[in-house]
């Protein structure tokens, strides 16, 4: 049920009458199941994702083809990504998972047989790239929806922060296991390991228990079900400037690849080992953050704004971090302040929408979020080439500082709250107010 343009201010019923643990959506045995096995792929994602951004910069040299290869991967979203949530919304959700994945896993030994053989060109890693983006249209709708059919409605939030949580947990060893593999016996077996992950997934969805599943209405083929999605969420503000800000956060605050990367070999003079360590880093503090999300109770549109916010200024000042020791710990809160902004940004979105439109909204959030990259990745690509990294870095932490700013404006407005500024002492100094409040005071 949609929470409509005061969101921030009264939290929706089942944000006070539910209670949750850290981990109280582990309860649900089909969960549990999917969280198991997601662990798994998610680690092997990882490891061909690193491997994939470092064996792209040895074979080309360029942190330009770098940003090719990831938009490569996300192209397919920005172009068909709202159809990914017709889709979801219209077929069984665990059929089409199973699909997905297996999909996935084609791709990744595809990759893995042109690496071991030797024969392995930059192209082969664009057009793998891009399989993989074509099929995410469909399973990231797909699967971010079907949390609240395996968990139901009071344990969607816990269950979205926990999603997180396991897919940094598969951050802290993708890289870590990429690196050796890569060093010891080259990215071919990265790569392989990778294809055979989704092995996990696969008898998790073949060993859940259908009738414990919280099945909601499917939408029937029908005319006009695209443009139906975008006309509910143009209806709710506390769905559309959510959207808007991971838009600007994924599109110019989420190149990593290319900004550690180029940190490891052009700044700190350090190899794959170093851009590992840098993605190890980044992912302990997004498993910080995903767990103080899950303790949350609620998904304060304001929690959103003010991480937003202080993840584009603390961008700029890493940008400039003189050494690595200063580097390092910056990242990691870096880490905490994006997982914050993505994990607040989902759990407001899905909770905020009508169970039957949740596929196509969520289609439309994530292609938001990373339908961006194909326009950020060569962009910045092309930036850390001709001007450095850390000018790069900046423009990125500069624009989404200015983003989060605008839509907290916009988020006040429609929820009738105007900005005030107290200076007297003992005062909150600077807030947001309902308009009614403040013209009781004059």
């Amino acid at each position: 049920m949609s929470t409509g343009p005061g969101a921030d201010s009264a939290p929706a019923p089942q944000e006070t009458a539910t209670r949750t643990s850290m981990f109280s959506s582990l309860k649900v045995r089909n969960y549990r199941l999917f969280a198991s096995g997601a662990v798994v792929s998610n680690t092997g994602t990882w490891m061909a994702r690193i491997t994939q951004d470092w064996l792209v910069l040895s074979i080309t040299g360029s942190s330009a083809a770098v940003g090719i290869t990831t938009a490569m991967q996300f192209l397919p979203m920005l172009l068909f990504g709202l159809y990914g949530g017709v889709i979801a919304d219209r077929f069984s959700k665990r059929k089409l998972l199973f699909c997905t994945q297996g999909a996935m896993s084609i791709g990744g030994l595809f990759l893995a047989a042109m690496t071991l053989t030797g024969n392995v060109q930059v192209w082969h890693v664009y057009v793998t790239a891009f399989f993989t983006g074509l099929v995410t249209v469909i399973d990231n709708p797909t699967r971010q929806s079907f949390v609240s059919e395996m968990v139901g409605p009071d344990q969607v939030r816990n269950a979205v922060s926990l999603n997180s949580a396991n897919f940094q947990s598969a951050r802290l060893i993708g890289p870590a296991v990429a690196s050796g593999l890569t060093a010891a016996v080259g990215p071919g077996w990265a790569f392989l390991a990778n294809g055979l992950s989704f092995l996990a997934p696969l008898t998790g969805l073949l060993l859940m228990r259908s009738s414990e599943l919280h099945h909601t209405q499917r939408t029937p083929r029908g005319k006009g079900q695209l443009r139906q999605g975008l006309d509910y969420v143009s209806k709710h503000p506390d769905l559309i400037w959510p959207i808007v800000l991971v838009g600007f956060v994924g599109t110019f605050g989420f190149n990593f690849p290319i900004w550690l990367s180029a940190f490891a070999d052009d700044t700190f003079h350090g190899g794959v080992g170093m851009y590992g360590l840098f993605n190890t880093l980044m992912a302990i503090g997004s498993l910080v953050g995903a767990l103080l999300a899950a303790r949350r109770g609620t998904s304060r549109l304001r929690i959103l704004v003010g991480a937003a916010i202080a993840f584009g200024a603390l961008q700029v000042i890493t940008a400039w971090s003189p050494s690595i020791w200063m580097f390092v710990p910056l990242i990691t809160v870096i880490g905490i302040l994006g997982l914050t902004v993505n994990v607040t940004a989902n759990s407001s979105v899905q909770m905020g929408t009508e169970p039957e439109m949740r596929g196509r909204v969520m289609s439309l959030f994530m292609m938001v979020f990373t339908g961006g990259t194909p326009l950020g990745g060569p962009l910045f690509g092309w930036l850390t080439d001709s001007y450095g990294v850390r000018v790069s870095f900046t423009l990125g932490g500069l624009i989404c500082t200015l983003a989060a700013m605008g839509v907290g404006l916009m988020l006040a407005r429609a929820a009738n709250l105007r900005l005030e500024v107290d200076l007297r002492r003992g005062r909150r100094h600077v807030g947001f107010v309902p308009r009614e409040q403040l013209a009781t005071a004059a």
